[in-house]
């Protein structure tokens, strides 16, 4: 009788992938590729405003599938259902934040952007605030950019190495070249299209993997009961312990800020509903993103049962047959689609879309906000059209030079869903703060702003880093749902597995950063807000009655002095309004 296959033999097996495979996923690139030349140099761009928000007259369907695409990456196709496979579905309960998110933005946040006409979300600080509070808002989005995109980058490359064993420094420069090209010649346009095209690619790789595994395994049927015998499948979690990890309030109320940072105030998404010519189409447009989001991430979901259902007597972790948690969908994907030759590319194409498209976002997005914001203030007011086409395409190419290089930090970090949302609090909860003061609460001044926004960037990076140090040095753990490697059919060893079982939250680690991270934007937006009150009350600046009602949310505007409704007859000028004398 033969002996079993050892684990580096399975692994050998499992990497399957064919020429069929490779032409399907070449493909991609190529039709991007070619959106690219299309509107680089047949369609193109005639102004640095047509290149960056496509005129103001983008049509709907498309932006709506791009704000999809850039919204799920790679990070919420593979750590989603990392996620529902080691501690079950509580994380899901998040799009119950998605949708207390579309009507906030929708009626708090969007009006306030698409009356003024901007073409940086930053502008609206300079015209609430001043320069400084405009300088430190667009120094928050650089930020959540250089951390936000080597994960983006790093992800799909990780499927690529579990299908295909080539490393991910190999790949990860390759394709990146593509999406740099393309948004560097392109712009707004050749990143709106390609991301509706990614759009179905991310879909119908999801289905795909979802509807043969569920087969594979036995129905849905087993699926739900497997996973229900291993509580991954549960209701809400009520406690109102803010260190407890995921909770119903924390991903819900947590959830919706960091929903609504990303979707109301941060450029990358604002740039495109800025693109749309009318108010009531980009409304339209955030709720197709809400439902669309969901749809993915309750794919996501099922994708995270599947899994389990499919290892439910392997643990792939315990093994090392997955070298990281989030190469399991991957792993599945070649234990179920392997065989038939084009499908197992036809996933890698889509887990690629989704960091192409968040990737061709944040260039064009920073490309943006460099020459409205950085550049323009402080260099030169009115450059030429070709020195400001010039500086936008260096400035893709340099920070997507960039992001590939720091995925050689990246790649020591862990698993990748939680460390995206925590990271990116660091500079979010401030963001959104500055955003929030200036549209609802008229008291704080220009002063007050910035002190808030500045305390709480450093308050959130502080807690922040404290707990990821903590979690590194293993003084932070969190307990997973229970796995099993009793019915493994190959040979591995036990002492070199990655372990499944730990202690919940260590005594010895400070409270501050026992609190779950789905609380962290809440929490440096809070700080910065309260900062910032108090600031402006003890350093009272300019009188608020002076600013223009359109700088303020539609949804308190009706509370402000009579006297302003004269001003909204008149655009407001392109120049900081108020000045912060204290």
């Amino acid at each position: 009788m033969s002996s079993p296959l050892s684990v580096e033999e399975m692994e050998v097996v499992l990497q399957r992938f064919s020429l069929a495979d490779y032409i399907v996923f070449v493909l991609l690139l190529a039709v991007c590729a070619v959106i690219g030349i299309y509107f680089g140099f047949i369609d193109k761009a005639e102004s640095p405003e047509d290149y960056l928000v496509g005129g103001r007259k983008m049509t709907l369907i498309p932006i709506s599938l791009s704000l999809i695409a850039s919204y799920i990456s790679g990070i919420t196709l593979l750590g989603t259902p990392t996620e529902v496979y080691v501690y079950g579905i509580q994380y899901s309960y998040t799009v119950g934040g998605a949708f207390a998110m579309g009507f906030l933005m929708s009626m708090g946040y969007l009006p306030v952007f698409h009356d003024l006409k901007v073409t940086s979300s930053y502008e609206y600080l300079a015209l609430r605030f001043d320069r400084r509070v405009r300088l430190l808002g667009s120094t928050l989005f650089c930020i959540s950019i250089l951390i936000w995109l080597p994960l983006v980058v790093y992800v799909p490359a990780l499927a690529f190495n579990q299908v295909s064993g080539i490393n991910v420094h190999i790949v990860t420069p390759a394709v990146c070249v593509i999406c740099i090209f393309y948004t560097c010649v392109g712009g707004i346009k050749a990143v709106v299209w390609t991301d509706a095209v990614q759009t179905f690619s991310m879909f119908g790789a999801m289905l795909l993997v979802i509807f043969k595994g569920t087969l594979d395994v036995g129905g849905f049927d087993e699926v739900i009961k497997r996973n229900l015998e291993t509580y991954r499948i549960e209701g809400p979690e009520w406690s109102t312990s803010l260190t407890t990890r995921h909770t119903i309030w924390g991903v819900v109320i947590g959830g919706c800020i960091g929903w609504l940072q990303t979707n109301a105030v941060s450029q990358t998404m604002i740039q495109r509903y800025l693109a749309l010519p009318t108010k009531q189409q980009a409304v339209k447009a955030v709720w197709i993103f809400v439902f669309g989001t969901s749809c993915l991430v309750v794919l996501c979901t099922y994708s995270g049962l599947v899994i389990h259902a499919k290892y439910f007597d392997c643990d792939p972790l315990t093994t090392q047959l997955a070298k990281a948690k989030d190469q399991l969908l991957p792993l599945l994907v070649m234990d179920t689609l392997g065989s038939i030759p084009g499908l197992p590319g036809l996933f890698v194409a889509g887990v690629f879309s989704a960091a192409l498209s968040s990737m061709s976002t944040g260039l064009n997005s920073m490309a943006a906000v460099v020459l409205e914001d950085f550049y323009k203030p402080y260099v030169d007011a009115r450059p030429s059209e070709r020195h400001s086409n010039m500086l936008v395409r260096c400035v893709v190419v340099v920070v997507g030079v960039v992001c590939v290089l720091m995925v050689n930090v990246v790649e020591k970090l862990g698993a990748v869903l939680q460390l995206a949302i925590s990271l990116s609090s660091i500079p979010n909860g401030p963001s959104i703060a500055i955003f929030t003061m200036g549209m609802f609460i008229p008291c704080i001044n220009s002063t007050g702003a910035l002190a808030g926004g500045v305390v709480g960037l450093i308050f959130t990076g502080w807690m922040v880093i404290g707990a990821q140090y903590a979690i590194a040095q293993g003084q932070l753990q969190f307990e997973p749902k229970p796995v099993s490697s009793a019915g493994c059919h190959y040979a591995f060893n036990i002492s070199h597995s990655a372990s499944t079982t730990s202690d919940v939250l260590q005594k010895e680690v400070w409270p501050l950063y026992q609190v779950s991270y789905m609380w962290y934007t809440l929490i440096g937006a809070s700080v910065s807000i309260s900062v910032a009150l108090l600031i402006s009350l003890c350093l009272p600046g300019q009188k608020q009655e002076s600013l223009p009602l359109k700088l303020f949310s539609p949804l308190i505007r009706r509370f402000l002095p009579a006297d302003n409704e004269k001003k909204m007859k008149y655009d407001v000028p392109v120049i900081s309004i108020s000045q912060d004398n204290s």
